[in-house]
């Protein structure tokens, strides 16, 4: 791993860019109506606007369908990469991301109970108690694992899976008192999914994604810092307590948001951030805009793969990345109870 940590950032900028055009260009192509290279550029040239000269199909899914869904797949994607890296690094713990330790099931949980009070057709109502929900399991998680002023890793764990289990309990129950309308909307939540991206969930979640990973980067010299422990840290100056609170706030925005728009998508803000740790190092400058196009490419692979392996039934996203995360998740847990992990 260590010839791995020597790649130049620019070179890992360079190649993670060049794979998100490809992968968002096969995304929008790719599906249950496939659209050709030559359409696609001709529909893109031809803007949102229809016109006769326009293939009515092709045009209606790449600007009504496609699109929306591959722009909100990289905004989710990058948010809950970038929320990982932030976790992992207040906690100093490679098992940290928004879904391990019970934060997306908490903004789940605040979607749901938005539905169930029919909240849903007040403008962000659901959003705001999705927001509201990962905010309050962001502050159990940080609250309950803090042992004589230190974050104890196994107590972090233990509390994000008491949380999922909660959280799994109260959905259930929320489908259990849900009328018809509303049962296939709270199963969105719990299991995740982009088939019902729109252009107003993309204008949703961007600003918050903007804003999280704009106020994620100017923490990259303090969660380095942070990596050091706490009473190092504060030798050096850095207010350990308030950045932890700022930056748990700042995963919850992002994860929250995310779940907002798309229900659970579990093991993103885990995959990814341990994979760039092993190229790019400890460095939270390097890894937090390379979390952001990892992040998307991940997502936009998952989507793909959910939508075209059992074509033209459509697997849950949520459920997709829990199979391919979890075996992940064990064997990271394995490696850390070996030894082995040298993830800062």
């Amino acid at each position: 791993m260590n010839d791995l940590r020597r790649i130049n950032p620019k070179i890992v900028a360079v190649v993670l860019c060049v794979a998100l055009v490809i992968v968002i260009l096969n995304a929008l192509s790719t599906g249950a109506y496939t659209i050709s290279f030559s359409e696609l550029i001709k529909v893109i040239l031809q803007g949102p606007a229809h016109s006769t000269n326009t293939d009515s199909v092709s045009h209606a899914v790449f600007w009504n369908v496609r699109l929306p869904r591959v722009a909100l797949a990289i905004v989710v994607g990058a948010s809950l990469a970038v929320a990982g890296v932030v976790m992992q690094g207040v906690f100093r713990n490679p098992l940290a991301e928004p879904a391990t330790v019970g934060v997306s099931g908490g903004a789940a949980v605040g979607a749901v109970i938005a539905i169930t009070l029919g909240l849903s057709k007040i403008t962000l109502g659901v959003q705001l108690f999705a927001f509201i929900g990962g905010t309050l399991a962001t502050a159990v998680v940080y609250g309950l694992s803090r042992v004589d002023g230190k974050t104890d890793v196994v107590t972090l764990i233990l509390t994000g899976i008491a949380i999922n289990a909660l959280s799994g309990a109260l959905i259930g129950l929320a489908v259990f008192i849900a009328d018809d309308d509303q049962i296939r909307t709270v199963t969105f939540w719990g299991l995740g999914s982009l088939g019902l991206a729109t252009w107003r969930a993309v204008a949703m979640v961007l600003p918050l994604a903007i804003i999280g990973i704009a106020l994620s980067t100017r923490y990259a010299r303090t969660l380095d810092l942070m990596a050091l422990g706490d009473r190092a840290a504060s030798h050096v100056g850095v207010p350990v307590e308030r950045v932890r609170l700022q930056t748990i706030a700042i995963v919850g925005l992002l994860a929250s948001s995310a779940v907002a728009a798309t229900g659970i998508i579990a093991f993103v803000g885990l995959i990814v951030p341990h994979i760039l740790r092993l190229v790019l190092g400890p460095k939270h400058r390097d890894l937090l805009w390379a979390a952001a196009l990892l992040g998307a490419i991940v997502t936009l692979l998952a989507d793909l793969a959910a939508r075209t392996l059992l074509s033209p039934a459509e697997l849950p996203l949520g459920v997709l990345t829990a199979l391919i995360g979890a075996p992940f998740f064990l064997w990271l847990l394995h490696k850390m109870r070996s030894g082995e992990s040298s993830w800062t």
